[in-house]
């Protein structure tokens, strides 16, 4: 647990550049313009000097701690940083004593600022809700994830929360410009002769996070000497693979793979492959991809054309036998074909309405005809009885008889659409139908 006004003079003198740049007022503070422009809510808070307790979410390097930061100091309030990683319900309760004493020396406000907040579990929690209800401390919670799927209900009721997005290429370049002309903090000294294309490389190599340019920046640092210019070859091996970020259980993952089964059912081959490359280029295992395609050849595509399921299983097996360089092609075969066949959701609805009929309704027996005649006792309580076998009917279909219970006789599920291989389907129901209601002999006749 540490304070704005914790003693460093006893610790190493060295920061990290990010660290050294990170801003001092809010007019330094890049990226985040529909929180903190002119006019926007966190930026009236600030200036106000009044806040309330919030939950700041948005992916790493973001400036969500140099926010919280910027807040305390506008309020002149006592800053206590916790990471819910390291603590516990102990560093807990000595952050609450550490903000009441405070309060009392100096009659000043606290902000306790808690990183990674959703690491909490529910006790962990609850543990800052009284002390949030009777003003001990200002809180404000960090998170990467959902707050909706992480944060508990009655911890969000008492804290607004605002999103924090990924800063553009040209934010990040900002950022790096002015870490590279300041002499004091940054790396102005060093007179780095990097030219405006190289510039935009090591922006785009963060993939979004100031904090990791500002590193990639000082990295860069490490391998010229004063006045010397960046050559390709030494930003090749400062960036080496650079690995893109890519949280496997985050939300980072779920909104790639939404955009991917997305451009799938929207019928876009070219999203449906970049959406694919960005999360195999991130570390996603490609099965995880191939099992969802099964997904969205039953849900979005059915028997508009049923091959797809085959051909999804098929990418799969091929993935099994070759491995990932020539398997991953398979299921990008398999994602090209979905995205370009028809596309109906009808199987998927019909399904979900007969789930819902069956929990809500109640339990209608099998009608008699329909049930099983194992044994004589069966046979005699007329199981089975005037049961209609289709194969000895014209057309191996037995007009005018039904298969569901009475009491919903008229019920239909599946409307197949008129696209693909259901429209033949349409058309042969259709057909069915018309010889169901001109037969002679009607199950259910009113």
């Amino acid at each position: 647990m540490k304070d704005l006004f914790f003693d460093e003079s006893s610790e190493q003198q060295y920061q990290p550049l990010a660290a050294r740049m990170r801003p001092m007022s809010l007019s330094d503070y890049f990226g985040q313009e529909h929180l903190v422009g002119e006019g926007k809510p966190l930026r009236k808070m600030i200036e106000s000097q009044h806040g309330h307790s919030f939950i700041l979410w948005g992916p790493p390097g973001v400036g969500k701690t140099t926010f919280a930061q910027l807040f305390a100091k506008s309020m002149s309030a006592q800053f206590i940083e916790l990471s819910a990683v390291m603590s516990g319900v102990k560093d807990i309760r000595a952050a609450v004593e550490k903000a009441k004493q405070w309060r009392t020396v100096h009659n000043s406000s606290t902000l306790l600022f808690v990183d990674e907040v959703h690491r909490f579990n529910k006790s962990q929690q609850d543990a800052f809700l009284p002390f949030i209800e009777d003003g001990t401390f200002l809180f404000v919670g960090a998170t990467t994830e959902n707050p909706a799927f992480e944060l508990n209900s009655a911890l969000l009721s008492r804290a607004r929360v605002y999103r924090l997005t990924n800063p553009s290429v040209d934010v990040i370049k900002q950022v790096l410009l002015t870490a590279l002309n300041d002499s004091e903090k940054g790396l102005g000294q060093l007179n780095i002769c990097i030219n405006d294309e190289q510039l935009e490389i090591l922006a785009r190599a963060a993939d979004g996070d100031i904090r990791r340019s500002l590193n990639l920046l000082e990295i860069l640092s490490d391998f010229i000497e004063p006045d010397m210019p960046v050559t390709p070859e030494i930003l090749e091996s400062v960036l080496g693979s650079s690995i893109r970020r890519y949280d496997r259980n985050g939300d980072v993952f779920y909104d790639q793979i939404s955009a991917f089964h997305k451009s799938v059912r929207g019928s876009s081959p070219d999203g449906a492959l970049y959406w694919m490359a960005r999360m195999l280029d991130g570390g996603c295992d490609p099965l995880y991809i191939a099992r969802r395609l099964l997904a969205i050849a039953s849900e979005d595509i059915g028997n508009a054309d049923p091959r797809a399921l085959q051909i999804g299983l098929n990418a799969w097996d091929i993935f099994e036998r070759v491995g990932p360089a020539e398997g991953n092609r398979a299921i990008a075969q398999a994602a090209v074909y979905m995205a370009s066949a028809p596309k109906s959701n009808a199987v998927y609805q019909a399904y979900k309405d007969a789930m819902r009929d069956v929990s809500q309704q109640p339990s209608y027996d099998v009608p008699n005809h329909l049930r099983n005649a194992p044994t004589s006792l069966a046979k005699e309580m007329g199981h089975g009885e005037d049961y209609r076998y289709a194969h000895n009917e014209d057309n191996a279909f037995a007009a005018g008889e039904n298969y569901l219970p009475e009491e919903i006789a008229e019920q239909r599920y599946y409307q197949p659409t008129d696209r693909g291989l259901e429209k033949k389907i349409s058309e042969k129901l259709d057909w069915l139908n018309q010889l169901n209601e001109s037969s002679a002999i009607k199950r259910y006749r009113r």
